[in-house]
This record gives C-alpha cells, structure tokens and sequence, in this order.
C-alpha cells in the first residue's frame, strides 16, 4: 500500500500551484471583501475569482488587485433580487431586460480587471415554465456570447446541484454541453465544479473526458461538505491525474469552505 500511495503522489506532481486561484467569495470568510485580496497574496495565491464584486468601487478594487499583484481570474454576473429568491437571471422569461443590464455591468469589471472569464449565472424556475426558461436562456447567451467575443472574455455554464438550489435551470454536465453546441459560440464553456457534478452526477471520469474540449474552468471542494478538497468522497489526486490526461492547462478555482482558519487550512496543497 505505500508504494501505492507514492505511485499516486508521482503522478499528481504535475499539479502546479501557479494555476491555482482562491475564491474569496468562500476563503478568508472572516476579512472584509477586500482584505481577502490581501489575505490570499499573503497565502502565497497570485489569483483569486469571487461571486459578485459589484458593491465595491471598481476603481478601488482594481488598485486594490494591482497593489498586491493579484490577478481576477474570474467573477459571476448578478444574481438578481435575492430576497425574491432568484440565482441569476439568463433564464428567467421576462427578465431579459434586467440580465442584460447586469451583463453589461459584469463585462465592465472584467474588461475594467482583465478577467478573462465570467459565470453566467442561470436562475432558478418553475418546473412549468422550463422549455421557455431554456428558449430564454440561449438567446440570452447568443447575445452574450457576442459581447463577450469583443472584449475577449470567455463565458462559463456552471451546473449546480439541485439539492441546495432546487428547480435552478441547469444542473447536468450534459445538458449544459448541449446548449453550448446549439449555441455554437467558441467563448462559452462548462464550468466543471466538482462538488456540484458529483452531487449531481457521480462518475466524474468519464464526464470529465467526455466533455474535455467544452471546459473552460474547473473548480475544487469536498463533497459532501465542500471543506477543504483532499477530504471526503472524491479523490482529488485522481482527478487532478484525470485533468492531465485530457490535457486540460485552464485554472483551477478552490470554491470551499475552510473547515477552519484558511491560512492553517492550506497544507493540502503542499502535500500535492
């Protein structure tokens, strides 16, 4: 069995912490927003994504990335009204208007940061209005897709699971693979979280290299309980092993929840 394990270890060395960026929507929960972008250059992380950067100034948040020589990797567009329970609104039928206001906004951070890559977020609906929810949803992600392709950012589709967000508009690796090849834009790709994928879908293998062409980011965490990734059911070493193999180069998000203090809780990383 050790040898076993040193075999594992071997062949996880090509894991590279350069391309790794920390979501600082999760990392760093106890620092204000921006603070997080200074936590994480302390950890040694020269790239962070988040959820949604709008509150903060762009101009200060901009200064604040370039004063510690952090890049934004990426960020998701508006959720919309959350007290309405809405997650996103490029599916939502008759709220069009809205998500094209808040795309715009999202494009003009990035374009403003020099993120390449931005999260369209879905939203959740009624199982009753899905086929018009979808409809919606591509021809809001033709536009997109569009606008995007002009200022050379790469739109992502994150499946999320149905367990902490129910009836939200895609939730199969699948399915948002066959959106993308209707839509048939080079700019926008799957976002394969696997916290939300195993949850939903199990056998990551062989979803991992079905789809290795269509991913544009992938995203690391435990699963069940999205602490720290080299914990819980999936074995992150065999799917870093499994990225190499589908020459996947793109970057590599750590979305979790520390179980404890980040910074002490980084170790994992090391140890890869």
């Amino acid at each position: 069995m050790v040898g076993g394990n040193d075999t594992r270890m071997r062949q996880a060395s090509s894991f590279d912490r350069r391309r790794l960026t920390a979501n600082i929507a999760l990392l760093f929960p106890d620092l204000p927003f921006l603070d997080r972008i200074d936590a994480a250059a302390d950890a040694g992380f020269d790239k962070v994504e988040c959820h949604f950067p709008y509150d903060v100034d762009l101009a200060v948040l901009k200064a604040r990335l370039e004063a510690r020589h952090v890049a934004m990797t990426a960020l998701n567009t508006a959720p919309g009204d959350l007290a309405a329970g809405e997650w996103g609104l490029a599916g939502v039928p008759g709220r069009e208007e809205a998500f094209r206001r808040d795309f715009r906004e999202a494009l003009r951070y990035a374009e403003a940061l020099e993120t390449p890559m931005v999260h369209v977020m879905a939203g959740i609906v009624k199982p009753a209005d899905r086929e018009d929810a979808l409809r919606t949803f591509r021809e809001n992600l033709a536009w997109g897709a569009g606008q995007a392709a002009k200022v050379g950012v790469t739109l992502l589709l994150e499946p999320l699971n149905l367990r902490e967000r129910p009836n939200y508009l895609v939730s199969r690796s699948d399915d948002v693979a066959a959106i993308i090849a209707e839509i048939g834009a080079p700019n926008i790709k799957i976002l394969f979280d696997i916290y939300h994928l195993q949850i939903m879908e199990g056998d990551l293998t062989t979803r991992l290299r079905r789809h290795a062409s269509l991913i544009g980011h992938v995203q690391l965490a435990s699963v069940p309980d999205r602490t720290e990734p080299d914990r819980g059911e999936v074995d992150v070493r065999h799917i870093l092993r499994i990225l190499d193999e589908i020459h996947y180069r793109g970057l590599i998000g750590l979305e979790y929840k520390p179980s404890g203090d980040t910074q002490g809780g980084i170790g994992w990383i090391d140890e890869l």
